[in-house]
């Protein structure tokens, strides 16, 4: 595995054509984000590029060397004007009749998501949301490295869980400054989120996926991504009860594609 997340080959060997091209939108593209700090791309558009990027490792794994937007369009659930738009905010915009060259679209989109360099990260709480989640292997591919895992529970505190010794989580000041950690991962109960937000925060953390059920409070440049598994299964429970009960025909007037449940709309409001 790559330790940046990028596939082998990417962004070398390019087509001449393709790679002249991308490079001088690079070069332009790059001049204008170190004075914006990536604030031209909108967050729609930054919320979309992890799902182009896994698409587009998929192409890789198959061998696919270019992609019509068309194509990387249905794979990633969006419509290929969208899709246009969006890789358009990167500097790329592809080569009519051939398309995008697929590993340097993957460089282009991790380089814009920071996926170009390895990010610790600490996660704070090893119960059993923690422990699969230190135990996960898509994380080392994408970029991420699990630096270490903590815990208050004095009997999780020492013991292993993949190549990790559960630390105190009175530790956590000390590991992110041992570790440069920016990225800190919440898998405590609800009772103690806040609390170790604050300590996150304040240790230098500027990025926050909350796993708790609770709103996160936190100052001005911080960024909390909130994942709540039991609201997303509510909202399935919503959608399987209204199709039981009322089955389809009454979506018999809303014709178009779905992709998860949800209209893929094509046109701008």
């Amino acid at each position: 595995m790559r330790s940046n997340g990028l596939p082998s080959g990417a962004g070398k060997d390019l087509p001449a054509t393709l790679a002249g091209r991308e490079y001088q939108q690079d070069q332009v593209q790059s001049e204008h984000t170190e004075q914006t700090g990536y604030n031209g791309i909108p967050e729609a558009t930054v919320a979309r590029l992890p799902v182009y990027l896994r698409a587009l490792y998929g192409l890789a794994e198959r061998g696919v060397n270019t992609v019509a937007s068309e194509e990387l369009a249905a794979a990633a659930g969006v419509n290929s004007a969208k899709l246009r738009k969006d890789l358009s905010h990167l500097g790329s915009y592809g080569i009519r009749g051939v398309g995008y060259d697929v590993d340097y679209l993957v460089y282009q989109v991790s380089r814009t998501l920071g996926l170009t360099q390895d990010w610790p990260v600490v996660i704070v709480g090893a119960g059993n949301l923690g422990h699969a989640l230190a135990n996960y292997g898509g994380f080392a591919s994408r970029g991420f490295r699990i630096a270490a895992l903590l815990d208050s529970d004095p009997a999780m505190v020492g013991s292993t869980i993949a190549t990790l010794t559960v630390q105190h989580v009175d530790e956590l000041e000390a590991v992110v400054a041992r570790h440069k950690v920016a990225i800190g991962v919440i898998a405590t109960p609800a009772t103690s989120a806040q609390a170790v937000c604050d300590r996150l925060v304040s240790a230098g953390v500027t990025g926050v996926l909350n796993f708790a059920p609770l709103v996160l409070k936190v100052p001005e440049g911080v960024e909390v991504r909130k994942v709540e598994l039991s609201v997303e299964l509510q909202i399935l429970a919503f959608h399987a009860q209204r199709r039981s009960v009322g089955g389809t025909s009454g979506n018999s007037g809303n014709s178009g594609n779905k992709v998860n449940g949800h209209r893929l709309e094509t046109a701008q409001a």
